[in-house]
């Protein structure tokens, strides 16, 4: 069963630029899978038509049996619900604590306060910042951050959760713990699918691979092909 697919999905912008043409793979429930592809391949692209930040100029993207073209209004959040987004970024809010920003997306599905706190206490627990819920993110380290911003995105149990480059500004190490928290989801019910330029990264973590290029699909590499 496939929690996503793209159906010859094109996207033009007003420009003329095309940032994807013609793409077509499948996203299976509980799989995690890399999207790689130099500087500009469509990688950002493709995951904005995931969360509907963009919309295809052609094609379909089907979220389960869901046309996301059909999705408008009010159904756009519920659609986001259910999508999970870790920014490179971050995208903290610096004026509120580490679990009120982990605990926003329950807060704004009008969650009984008592069950946030204990889902956030947990979620932070998953992640090694239990002892971190009182601090500014601006008391945190850049791996803390980030660590705060996968709280965020998995707290409300996603069935899809995207990534764009999430270990971009992480040393070694520190992305080694993200990818182990990452690769933890799949059997808790959640798909996986991270964007990112590390091929040495991509390589080790042995998951499938798209390969974009010039905003075409132009590998679809499995585990067991992914040399040595």
């Amino acid at each position: 069963m496939s929690v996503l697919r793209f159906d010859n999905v094109s996207k033009r912008y007003a420009s003329g630029r095309e940032a994807l043409s013609e793409v077509s793979f499948e996203v299976g429930a509980g799989e995690m899978l890399f999207v790689t592809g130099h500087s500009g391949a469509g990688k950002s692209t493709l995951l904005k038509l995931i969360h509907l930040s963009e919309r295809p100029s052609r094609g379909a993207v089907l979220f389960g049996d869901r046309n996301l073209l059909k999705v408008r209004g009010r159904r756009v959040a519920l659609h986001r619900r259910e999508v999970g987004v870790v920014f490179q970024d971050h995208r903290l809010l610096t004026d509120r604590s580490v679990a009120d920003n982990v605990g926003l997306p329950l807060v704004l599905r009008g969650e009984r306060r008592a069950d946030t706190g204990k889902r956030v206490r947990s979620v932070l627990d998953r992640v090694g910042l239990g002892d971190r819920a009182g601090a500014l993110p601006g008391q945190l380290s850049a791996g803390e951050q980030q660590r705060v911003g996968i709280a965020r995105a998995i707290i409300a149990e996603p069935r899809l959760l995207v990534a764009d480059e999430p270990t971009g500004n992480l040393d070694p190490t520190l992305s080694a713990e993200i990818m182990a928290l990452f690769e933890s989801l799949p059997e808790r019910g959640t798909s996986v699918m991270i964007a990112s330029h590390d091929l040495a990264l991509v390589k080790r973590m042995r998951k499938r691979v798209l390969v974009l290029n010039q905003g075409r699909l132009v590998d679809d590499i499995r585990p067991e092909d992914l040399a040595e």
